[in-house]
């Protein structure tokens, strides 16, 4: 079989990575990828959003499945436009792209369906942000309604803060037509941790637990980025809590949308913040995480093809998943001013002294091949992944590879996991 992924970040890495291993594929394609993916993949320089040229790339590729990466083209409708043309792809249609597109949507299906999550409200109007805001007890949470690429969320402990929030999104133009609405949350107080299921529109397969770290700073500090490192499994997410997660998070949101005549089918992700009241949900995305598809597809031991597969035809019920036991880290080399303005087109050294293998792996996310040189091309760079017996072996085993790695500018968080590391501390 003959696959296309669709995207050029890290999880496309990773998803290539994965559909490499797997014994039905033949030639894994890519659009349009990055300099890592090119080195497994064949890449072709066609945008994520241009359908038209993706839907004739597959055509006269003999490609047979799509995998679809990034948020944007879901919400854009590329399942509903491969779908009409009769091609095999990967992913939730553009109404069930919702969930991620307008968080106000997928709010009100939450709300409906007694699936557990803050209360919010929705603002189009400055002043009546601001007024509400004055008249409300911080912290609390303000989110663009759209796609923001993972930034679009601020906790603000005080009026000024939040006054400053609601400017970037609705007047400032920060996030671009994603910020015309804005959704102001209560605050859950927990530990987050996230959660995928594959989905085929009735069944869902939950698969391994994770913990993102989306804020630039050491100890979760700062502003949001699209997330600085994670790790599998976060033992926050106990056996118990896990089976709340599954039936009355995961599922009852698949039946959810089932009665609201969507047939979701493709990924479906969890955020999830763990309170002393359970899981609540913080968002739902309608695709693989980035960077927990790193963590948790490092530890699949299913060919990823069978539970692809499954959610296309309908099938998962009569699919089961095996894991690998050890944990796996993922730390994210950031250009240094991310999630701010950076600059692009510095040469990355010594990432050929790394000996990869199965278990140590260099997920490329912004790289760019330039001269015969790999250069960066995005914020977030590279995902450095390792898996291990235990977590303080592969957070030591990750941090020894970046210490080989450099480029101008360089960022990392040296913290990662300080959370699960605290946690067994304590045991």
């Amino acid at each position: 079989m003959n696959v296309l992924v669709i995207g050029s970040g890290g999880r496309e890495h990773t998803l290539v990575w994965a559909l490499k291993k797997s014994t039905q594929v033949d030639t894994v394609h890519c659009a349009p990828g990055n300099a890592g993916i090119e080195h497994i993949a064949e890449c072709v320089s066609i945008p994520v959003n241009d359908f038209k040229r993706l839907a004739e790339y597959v055509q006269n590729n003999t490609i047979e499945l799509t995998i679809v990466g990034p948020e944007d083209p879901l919400a854009g409708g590329i399942v509903d436009y491969f779908n009409d043309r009769g091609l095999a792809i990967f992913g939730p249609d553009a109404r069930g792209a919702q969930i991620e597109s307008s968080k106000w949507f997928c709010k009100q299906i939450m709300l409906q369906y007694g699936i557990p999550t803050a209360a919010a409200q929705k603002f189009s109007d400055i002043d009546t942000a601001l007024t509400y805001i004055a008249q409300t007890q911080f912290p609390i949470v303000i989110k663009a309604d759209g796609l923001a690429a993972g930034k679009g969320v601020t906790i603000a402990t005080s009026y000024s803060e939040a006054e400053a929030a609601v400017h970037e999104c609705m007047s400032d133009g920060k996030f671009g037509t994603a910020g015309t609405e804005v959704l102001i949350e209560d605050f859950l107080d927990g530990e987050e941790a996230s959660v995928l299921a594959f989905v085929d529109g009735k069944h869902i397969i939950p698969m391994v637990s994770a913990q993102d770290h989306k804020s630039i700073g050491e100890h979760d500090t700062g502003p949001n980025t699209g997330g600085m490192g994670a790790y599998s499994p976060a033992p926050v997410v106990t056996p118990d809590i896990e089976k709340i997660i599954h039936t009355d998070i995961l599922q009852r949101m698949v039946d959810a949308l089932s009665q609201e005549g969507i047939t979701y089918k493709g990924i479906l992700y969890a955020g999830l913040m763990i309170t002393a009241d359970g899981p609540k949900v913080i968002e739902f995305n309608c695709r693989f995480g980035d960077p927990e598809t790193q963590v948790v597809l490092s530890r699949l031991k299913t060919d990823i093809l069978i539970p692809i597969q499954a959610s296309i035809n309908g099938t998962l019920n009569t699919v089961s998943l095996e894991w690998e036991d050890s944990p796996s880290v993922c730390v994210i080399m950031a250009s240094g001013g991310y999630p701010d303005s950076y600059e692009k087109g510095k040469i990355i050294t010594g990432l050929d002294t790394i000996d990869q293998d199965a278990e140590h792996i260099i997920f490329h996310a912004g790289t760019a091949s330039n001269d015969g040189k790999i250069v960066t091309s995005g914020g977030r760079v590279l995902g450095i992944t390792a898996r291990a017996a235990d977590l303080p072996t592969a957070l030591n085993e990750v941090y020894t590879m970046i210490n080989a790695i450099s480029f101008d500018g360089a960022y990392f968080r040296k913290d990662i996991a300080y959370k699960a590391l605290q946690r067994e501390s304590h045991v």
